[in-house]
């Protein structure tokens, strides 16, 4: 594969996990208030693994602008300096179940084109098989 592919690649790799970001985000606040640090560490139970901490924190910032989430400083359970702890509104449950909706369709799409493309295959026509 020529380089520029395997590097376009990566980064269409990067922006897909950019774009599971938000829901996943959504979901893990869903199960209970927590730290950036311990969302950013449990991101890869949904293949969002490997994101750079910044981003997470942006998102996060997004996130409380729409107001998706709300974040007050903890100042009492850290060792150290105070900490945010992030928690899901009702406007963001309601945007985790659009997020949802739509990754069903998504999905759905993604299916109807692999069976198409394993269909194609297993009948051998064409010139790549």
């Amino acid at each position: 594969m020529p380089s520029s592919r395997r590097g376009r690649r990566r980064r269409e790799g990067s922006r897909r996990r950019v774009r599971l970001l938000e829901p996943a985000l959504l979901l893990l606040l869903h199960h209970g208030p927590s730290h950036a640090y311990v969302l950013l560490e449990r991101l890869g139970e949904f293949g969002v693994e490997a994101m750079d901490a910044s981003i997470v924190y942006r998102a996060l910032r997004d996130m409380e602008g729409r107001g998706w989430v709300q974040s007050t400083w903890d100042e009492v359970d850290t060792q150290g300096p105070p900490r945010r702890v992030y928690r899901l509104t009702s406007e963001g449950d309601q945007a985790l179940a659009q997020y949802t909706d739509l990754l069903a369709e998504t999905r759905s799409h993604i299916e109807r084109l692999l069976g198409a493309y394993r269909q194609h295959m297993r009948e051998g026509q064409g010139d790549h098989h």
